[in-house]
Parts: C-alpha cells; sequence; structure tokens
C-alpha cells in the first residue's frame, strides 16, 4: 500500500503546481514534499517535469494522480458509510433530468423541513451528465431517462412518466391541420417527443417537419410559458406540465393512448444506497408512480 502522506504531498504538487506552495498548503515543509515525491518516484519512475515556473506531470504522474483520486472517493464512500446508523442524519445528493426534477424538487424541500437532520442536494442535468456525475462519486444517485448499460451502475425502476400534449386553454383543436395553424413551441427535446407522440395520435399526416416553429426555449420551467399566451402548442413530459403554475391557462389534449416512458434510478453499483438516500427515496415513492 502507498503511503498516504506521501500521495497527499503528490496531490498537493499537482494542485499548486510548485513544491513551495504544495507545502505551504499541507503546512510541511518543502523538504518533507520533496522527500515524499522522492520515495514515490523511488517506486513508480519519474512522475514530474520539474519547468521553472511549474510542474508538469508525466504519463505515470497522471496515472497516480487518477490513483490518488479514486482513493479519495473510496475514503468519501467509507466516511459515507460509517456515518450511515441514523436514516435521517446527514447528506443526500440526486440528480435529475429537468422534467422529474421539477415535480420532486419542492417534495424534496418538503422531506427536509420534516427532516430537519436531512440536508438535501439537488441539481438538474440531461442524462449524460447525471451518469457521468454519478459513476463519479459527485451525487450519490440519479434519475435519467434511458436505461444505463454500465455495470458499475446499479439501476431500479424510479417512476413513469408520460408525454403530453399541451396547448392553450381556449384554442379550439379539433386535429392535425388546427396544430399545424397553432405552430409549435419547441425545446431542446421537443422535435423528438413530438415525433413520438403525433407518429401514434395522427399516423399517416406528415411529420413534424411541416409544423412551423413560433418559439424554443432550453429552460424546462418555461416552456409552457408561450403556450399560455396562445403561441402555439408543444408536447412536453407530464412532470414539467404539473409543474406550471398557471394550470389554468393551458390544457391537455387526449387523443389517444399516451406516450410513457420509464424513468430509472441509478446509483454506484460497488455500494448500496445510504440509508438516507434510501429514506428519501421511499418518501418520493408515496406520490410518484413506479413502472
Amino acid at each position: 500500500m502507498v503511503n498516504p502522506a506521501w500521495l497527499r504531498s503528490f496531490r498537493a504538487l499537482a494542485a499548486e503546481g510548485t513544491f513551495t506552495r504544495a507545502a505551504e498548503s499541507l503546512e510541511l515543509t518543502q523538504a518533507a514534499v520533496s522527500q515524499h515525491i522522492r520515495q514515490l518516484e523511488l517506486q513508480y519512475g519519474p512522475l514530474l517535469i520539474r519547468r521553472p515556473r511549474r510542474v508538469e506531470l508525466t504519463p505515470a504522474g497522471e496515472a497516480l494522480l487518477a490513483y490518488c483520486d479514486e482513493v479519495e472517493r473510496a475514503g468519501r464512500c467509507l466516511a459515507s458509510r460509517l456515518a450511515d446508523a441514523d436514516a435521517l442524519q446527514g447528506a443526500v445528493s440526486i440528480v435529475t433530468p429537468g422534467s422529474v426534477g421539477l415535480s420532486i424538487y419542492p417534495k424534496l424541500l418538503e422531506i427536509q423541513r420534516r427532516t430537519p437532520g436531512l440536508v438535501i442536494r439537488h441539481r438538474f442535468a440531461p442524462d449524460e451528465e447525471v451518469l457521468a456525475a454519478v459513476l463519479d462519486n459527485r451525487y450519490e444517485m440519479g434519475v435519467v431517462s434511458r436505461r444505463p448499460d454500465d455495470e458499475r451502475i446499479a439501476v431500479q425502476p424510479f417512476c413513469e412518466e408520460a408525454l403530453e400534449l399541451v396547448v392553450p386553454a381556449g384554442a379550439a383543436v379539433n386535429g392535425w391541420e388546427d396544430l399545424v395553424r397553432l405552430g409549435f413551441i419547441d425545446h431542446p427535446d421537443g422535435q423528438a417527443m413530438a415525433t413520438r407522440l403525433m407518429s401514434r395520435w395522427y399516423p399517416g399526416k406528415r411529420s413534424m417537419a411541416d409544423v412551423p416553429v413560433t418559439g424554443f426555449t432550453n429552460q424546462i420551467g418555461l416552456i409552457l410559458e408561450p403556450v399560455s399566451r396562445g403561441l402555439g402548442f408543444s408536447v412536453v413530459p407530464r412532470h414539467a406540465r404539473q409543474a406550471f403554475l398557471r394550470p389554468e391557462s393551458i390544457r391537455v389534449l387526449e387523443e389517444c393512448t399516451p406516450v410513457v416512458d420509464a424513468l430509472w434510478l441509478i446509483h454506484r453499483a460497488e455500494w448500496a444506497l445510504s440509508r438516507r438516500a434510501q429514506y428519501v427515496i421511499d418518501e418520493l415513492h408515496r406520490d410518484l408512480v413506479k413502472p
């Protein structure tokens, strides 16, 4: 096993760039840091290129820095596991896509209000960033719309999310031609969502490419704002529609069976969710429907 003090010195040197600043950050002498690096280089070969202003890592140094990161993540995991005696105390972190995040964030706040010992940290992110955040151990758990195929990730059903076609409350919509007349309020996933839903509702009609785009936003919480003002229709996940603050100004069309997606809860497969995290998930499931 590598001496932890040597690794701390190496990590500080990689971060600070000079032996002097590394020693100051660790409250050690420069000689002590130099000795630690010397011991590592005796074991692993050249780790640094010593430049006048800043050291540069060799490929071996980059590999050792990655190992340092792994050791730190393992240490955080151990601390979390050892501190997991009380399910109602400590930090819980979760990262989700915007639509379901809009729905669960108020519920997370209510859970924390009822359970003052918990500190809940939530972040909005697309699927790719959710997966990366969980893999990097920056968040204990995440929610994704596409089930990942990665042996490092444990997956379980979280809830269902239906796509909905939403029009202005006062709009007369009796078919495809009325939607074309209204125009489409687009968003980053808008065309894909609309194509999936419209192909089921209006088979044989022309594609979404024939529907004029009358607006666009990349903010999930604002997609229905132009719809509420009569500027077009949109297709959004149900959680986004349910979170809209002026439901009286919009209307959901219910032409046929909706398109329903499963959402998945993910966490690192190497260890189970903490009792705190499982408590939060159990509380959320009181209001969310599992697939």
